[in-house]
C-alpha cells in the first residue's frame, strides 16, 4: 500500500511538469544560483569532506578546465589531459555515478565513453560545491558517489558601489599552447534585478608533454556564450533565468582520451551543450520558504569517421524540475520536495547510406534511441536538540523507467534510501561527525555511441537489478587559533554494480551488454590540515583509497563508467599575500606508484586472451606556482601569472587509462600524458 501511494504521488508530480515549466519567469526559479541557503550549509552526513571551491580560487589559478577547477580539491582527481576527454573521479568513482548539476540542471547521460561527460567554463562560476559519497536525501538522482553543484555568477554581485553597468575584459596566453579571451558585461535593470552576458573563446594548439613530445589530437577551439537575468524582486521573491551554449571542436584521435600515434589519422569532431534554467525562490519571513528549478539541457557530439562509416552523431536531452519547501520550527529544519526528469539519448549515421550501410548490423535502421523517466520524493530533517549536537536524518524514494525505443527493451526499478548522521562538539574547537547514507540508482540511458545492436540481440540482462550503495563515515574536526584539521575514515559498498561489459558474449547478448557484475567496495582515509594567519596561509591534504570490484583492484579501461584506481596522494598549498593587491601561491601534488594492477578479466571470460595481465601506474610529483598583482589603487587592472608543472614532469594522471602497451594486442590502450611545463599570463580590465 505504501509503495502504491508513493508511486501515485510521483505520477501526479510528473504530470505537472509541463505546467510548471510553462509558468512565467517571474513565478519559476530557485535560490541555488545565488549561493547555498543556510539550511543547505547545516548538513551533517559526511560534512567533514564536503568542499566548496570559491570564485577567488578559480581566478587566482587561471582555471581553464575541469582539471584546473579540482586541482587542489581533496577526494577529486581529473584525468584525460585534453578538455574534451576529461573525466572527474571522486574517491575513485567516475562522474557517471555522481549527480552533477549547473544551477540545478543535471548533466546526465554519456555521449561517448572516450570523452568526458561534464563540461563547464570556469569563467562563469561563482562556486563549485562538492559532496563526497552518498549523503542527504536532497542530493538528487543517482548520487551514488556524491554530488557536484556548479553555480554561476550573480549579475548584481558584479557591480561595485552604486554603479549600474560594468564590464570585464580578459586576455590570456599559455605557453603550452594557446590563447583565451573573454568579455563579460553586466548591469542593473531595476532594484536588485540584473543582467549579465559573457563570451569566452579559447584557441588551443597541440600541447607538448614533459619530454617535449607533441601530443597530436590535443588542439581544439572552445566558444561559450552565456546570458543570465535575475535577482530580488521584493517581498521575499527572487528569480533567475539563464541560457548557456558551449562548443568545442577540433581534429582528435578516434578515441580522444587515448594518444594518437605518428601514423594515425585525426578525425574532425565537435561537441556542443545548451542549457536553459529557470529558478525561483520565496522566503516568507515566517519560518518557511520555497524553491523551484525547471531546466532543459541538450548535449551533442559528432565525429567524422571518413575512413569507415562517415559522420556519426549523438545527442542527449534532459528536461525536468525540482520543487522543494523548507520549514523551520523550534529546533527542527525540514526540507521536502519532489523531482522529475526525462532523459532521451539518440545516435545515428549522418552521411550517405552508401558509406555507412556496409558497417551497420541492419542497413534499414540508422537511428538508435532510448528514453528514461525518473521521479522522486524526498525529505530531510535537521534537528538541533542541544547547542553542541546536530542530528540529520532523511529518506528518499526513487522510481526509474528505461525504454529502448529502437529495440523494445525496458528496465524498471524503484527503491527507498535512508540517511542519518550527527555532528557533536566534544569540546571547544573539537567536533565529532558520524554519518551513514544510502543511495539508489536504476538503469539510466546508455552510452550513445554503443546504442546500436545486432538484430535479435539484447543489451540489457533480463534480471537486471538496480544499484544500491551504503556509505559510512566517521571523522574528527579541530579549529583553534587559525589552525584547522580533520581526519575522516569512510567505507562505501555498491551492491549489484551495473556495467557495460566489453566485447560480445554468447547469444542473445549484444556487443554492448549491461549486467550486474558484483559488488564494489572502497574504503579510505582523508586527512586535512590548514593554517590562516593574515598574509600567510597553508592548506594540505592526504588521501589513501582502496577501490575494488569483487575484491579486485579496478582500472579505467575495463571498468570504464565505474571508476579508476588512485592510490595514495597528497597536496600542499601555501600562500603569501603581503597586501590586498599582491599575492603568491605554491602548490605541490604527489601521487604514489600503483603497481601490478590485474586487468582484462572480461577478455579472459570471452576467450580473447588466455590469462589476465598486469599494468603499472607510475607515480608523479607536480609543482605549480601562481601570482596575482593589482598595480593600481582602483583595482581596475589585474595581472595574473602561473607556471604549471614547474619541473616539466612527464606523467600520466592516475585518473587516465593506464599504459597497456606492453600487452600484445592492446598496444594502443593507454591514456594521454599530461602537458609539460605551461606558463600562463592573464590580464583583465574592469570598465
Amino acid at each position: 500500500m505504501g509503495d502504491h501511494i508513493l508511486k501515485h504521488a510521483l505520477v501526479c508530480a510528473a504530470s505537472a511538469a509541463p505546467i510548471l515549466l510553462a509558468w512565467p519567469a517571474s513565478t519559476l526559479a530557485q535560490t541555488a544560483p545565488e549561493g547555498p541557503s543556510e539550511v543547505d550549509e547545516l548538513v551533517v552526513v559526511g560534512a567533514l569532506t564536503d568542499v566548496a571551491v570559491t570564485r577567488s580560487e578559480l581566478e587566482s589559478t587561471q582555471a581553464n578546465d575541469l582539471q584546473d577547477i579540482f586541482r587542489r580539491t581533496p577526494s577529486v582527481t581529473v584525468g584525460g589531459s585534453v578538455g574534451l576527454a576529461q573525466k572527474i573521479y571522486v574517491r575513485g568513482l567516475e562522474d557517471s555515478l555522481l549527480n552533477v548539476t549547473v544551477d540545478g540542471a543535471p548533466q546526465g547521460g554519456t555521449l561517448f565513453h572516450h570523452i568526458g561527460r561534464v563540461s563547464i567554463e570556469p569563467e562563469l562560476l561563482e562556486t563549485v560545491e562538492l559532496q563526497t559519497g552518498a549523503g542527504e536525501a536532497t542530493a538528487g538522482f543517482g548520487a551514488i558517489g556524491g554530488a557536484i553543484r556548479f553555480r554561476t555568477r550573480d549579475p548584481v554581485s558584479l557591480l561595485e558601489g552604486d554603479r549600474r553597468f560594468g564590464a570585464i575584459a580578459k586576455a590570456g596566453w599559455f605557453a603550452n599552447d594557446g590563447q583565451k579571451y573573454s568579455l563579460t558585461g553586466y548591469g542593473r535593470l531595476m532594484g536588485d534585478v540584473g543582467v549579465m552576458a559573457s563570451f569566452v573563446h579559447v584557441d588551443r594548439d597541440a600541447m607538448e608533454d614533459g619530454d617535449g613530445v607533441l601530443m597530436r589530437g590535443t588542439a581544439g577551439e572552445q566558444t561559450l556564450g552565456f546570458l543570465k537575468v535575475g535577482g530580488d524582486i521584493g517581498d521575499g521573491h527572487r528569480f533567475a533565468v539563464s541560457y548557456e551554449q558551449r562548443e568545442e571542436k577540433g581534429a582528435f584521435g578516434q578515441r580522444p582520451n587515448w594518444p594518437v600515434r605518428a601514423n594515425d589519422r585525426l578525425f574532425p569532431a565537435e561537441a556542443e551543450r545548451r542549457t536553459a534554467v529557470v529558478n525561483y525562490g520565496f522566503e516568507s519571513g515566517q519560518g518557511w520558504d520555497l524553491e523551484a528549478t525547471g531546466y532543459v539541457t541538450r548535449t551533442d557530439f559528432t565525429q567524422d569517421r571518413f575512413d569507415r562509416w562517415g559522420l556519426y552523431g549523438a545527442e542527449i536531452e534532459s528536461q525536468g524540475f525540482d520543487l522543494r519547501g523548507r520549514l523551520e520550527r523550534g529546533a527542527h529544519r525540514l526540507t521536502a520536495g519532489v523531482e522529475h526528469r526525462r532523459d532521451s539519448v539518440m545516435s545515428q549515421y549522418l552521411g550517405d547510406i552508401a558509406q555507412w550501410g556496409p558497417w551497420t548490423w541492419d542497413p534499414t535502421i540508422s537511428r538508435f534511441e532510448e528514453e528514461g523517466r525518473l521521479n522522486a520524493v524526498y525529505a530531510q530533517n535537521l534537528w538541533r536538540p542541544t547547542e553542541a549536537l546536530r542530528v540529520s536524518f532523511g529518506a528518499r524514494y526513487d522510481d526509474y523507467e528505461l525504454e529502448q525505443l529502437t529495440y523494445g527493451g525496458r528496465a524498471d526499478s524503484d527503491g527507498v534510501s535512508f540517511n542519518a548522521g550527527l555532528d557533536y562538539e566534544l569540546r571547544n574547537g573539537l567536533t565529532l561527525n558520524i554519518g551513514y547514507a544510502e543511495a539508489f540508482r536504476g538503469k539510466e540511458i546508455g552510452d550513445a555511441f554503443t546504442l546500436e545492436s545486432r538484430p535479435g540481440r539484447r543489451s540489457l540482462a533480463p534480471d537486471l537489478k538496480a544499484e544500491t550503495v551504503g556509505n559510512f563515515e566517521v571523522g574528527l574536526a579541530w579549529v583553534q587559533d587559525g589552525w584547522t584539521a580533520s581526519a575522516v575514515y569512510y567505507d562505501m559498498k555498491i551492491k549489484d554494480v551495473i556495467l557495460d561489459q566489453l566485447g560480445s558474449g554468447p547469444a542473445p547478448q549484444s556487443s554492448t551488454y549491461y549486467e550486474n557484475v558484483g559488488d564494489y567496495q572502497s574504503d579510505g582515509v582523508e586527512l586535512r590540515l590548514g593554517y590562516d594567519a593574515g598574509p600567510w596561509g597553508l592548506d594540505a591534504f592526504y588521501n589513501s583509497y582502496d577501490a575494488r570490484l569483487n575484491g579486485r583492484q579496478i582500472e579505467g579501461y575495463e571498468q570504464i563508467a565505474l571508476g579508476n584506481s588512485m592510490g595514495d596522494n597528497f597536496n600542499v598549498t601555501g600562500r603569501f599575500d603581503p597586501n590586498p593587491r599582491l599575492g603568491f601561491q605554491a602548490s605541490l601534488t604527489h601521487y604514489s606508484d600503483l603497481n601490478d594492477i590485474e586487468v582484462l578479466y572480461r577478455e579472459v571470460e570471452l576467450g580473447y586472451i588466455g590469462q589476465t595481465q598486469f599494468v603499472d601506474k607510475p607515480g608523479y610529483t607536480v609543482l605549480d606556482l601562481f601570482a596575482r598583482w593589482t598595480p593600481f589603487e582602483d583595482r581596475n587592472i589585474e595581472l595574473l601569472a602561473a607556471v604549471y608543472n614547474v619541473f616539466n614532469e612527464t606523467y600520466r594522471a592516475h585518473a587516465s587509462v593506464a599504459d597497456y602497451s606492453a600487452i600484445p594486442g592492446y598496444e594502443i590502450v593507454r591514456g594521454l600524458n599530461e602537458p609539460g611545463r605551461n606558463v600562463r599570463l592573464t590580464a583583465s580590465y574592469r570598465f
